[in-house]
């Protein structure tokens, strides 16, 4: 594995500072390493693998530099001017944005469910949203065997979701005082709001879970609808999957796909009380799934549980990956 040159965009922020821990866990093959954000961040001091590194302020002329691949996560609105400047420069982008998702010509990839997908880059490769990440993990191999038909989602997102702010509102609604980053407390609370609200009634939370299950899944007819709730836990997104099949299958043959699927980790024991927290979750990378039951209501029925840390497989870790991807395939 050659080393490569890497940038970091927003790297002083909660994803910037996961991507570096990722990096350092993975033994990703940094050659030279550059760190941007903002104005009022340039000049902070960063330690990666054992070496100090300054933050520069992120401008035009930053991607100059011999940059191989650039990891962002400083917003859409940063991700929409500087990716394309980065991408004319020939450096690689994964952004981790919702700037480039759905656009056509822009793949986006978990490296589990659809890592080929890479190859059709033109300069810029999207991360999914954390919430789509890990419900299509489990979902791709359900989808590949028994043909899935119709998905509802119904998610409990983690604070940290909303980035330093959301924590911030638990942190001091727990102190009696008043949010800031939430129209409603969140300590002892829960927000059917996450972004805003569309046109449609859905919020744009709700609304990239379905588009992007569709992208990433190339299918483009699966009925799918979602609700996104708030709930106050710092780290791990929490989803109740519904699912019908066109075809019928036997739990077992559930619990098989699962365990030979990349990425996931079954933990489904009831009578021991075994089942995925959010709690468990925090600081790892692979995707949980439990109370694997069938919906007895419909023919070809199944309910999930799916929990994963949402800034780590959800944002820093998955992103790292399409860039593992990229150095060792398609680069």
């Amino acid at each position: 594995m050659s080393k490569v040159n890497l940038a970091i965009v927003g790297a002083t922020g909660m994803v910037g500072r996961t991507f570096l821990k990722v990096l350092e866990e993975r033994h990703f093959p940094v050659n030279k390493l550059f760190l941007f954000a903002s104005a009022k961040s340039k000049g902070e001091k960063i330690i990666f693998n054992e070496r100090e590194y300054i933050v520069d302020e992120l401008k035009e002329d930053s991607f100059d530099n011999d940059i191989d691949i650039a990891l962002f996560s400083a917003g859409g609105k940063v991700s929409k001017k500087f990716a394309p400047i980065a991408s004319e420069k020939g450096v690689i982008v994964v952004d981790n944005s919702s700037a480039w998702r759905m656009d056509k010509d822009v793949p986006l990839v978990i490296p589990e469910v659809n890592p080929e997908d890479v190859k059709y880059h033109n300069g810029i490769i999207a991360n999914p949203n954390c919430s789509t990440i890990q419900c299509v993990v489990p979902l791709k191999p359900l989808h590949d065997k028994f043909k899935i038909k119709r998905v509802i989602f119904s998610t409990y997102q983690a604070v940290s979701g909303s980035g330093i702010g959301g924590i911030k509102d638990l942190e001091n609604g727990l102190n009696s005082l008043r949010p800031k980053k939430y129209p409603h407390p969140i300590a002892f609370n829960c927000l059917p709001h996450i972004d805003i609200f569309m046109d449609n009634d859905y919020t744009r939370e709700e609304m990239k879970m379905i588009n992007e299950t569709r992208k990433i899944l190339h299918d483009n007819d699966l009925k799918i609808t979602s609700t996104c709730v708030r709930i106050p836990v710092k780290y791990g997104h929490s989803v109740s999957v519904n699912l019908e099949f066109d075809k019928s299958f036997d739990l077992t043959e559930i619990y098989s796909s699962f365990k030979d699927a990349k990425g996931i980790i079954v933990q489904d024991d009831i009578s021991h009380n075994i089942y995925p927290t959010p709690l468990s979750s925090e600081g790892t990378d692979d995707v949980y799934v439990g109370r694997i039951r069938r919906d007895n209501s419909i023919k070809n029925g199944l309910n999930l549980w799916i929990v994963a840390d949402n800034i780590r497989k959800g944002a820093a870790t998955n992103t790292v990956q399409i860039a593992e991807l990229l150095i060792n395939d398609y680069i």
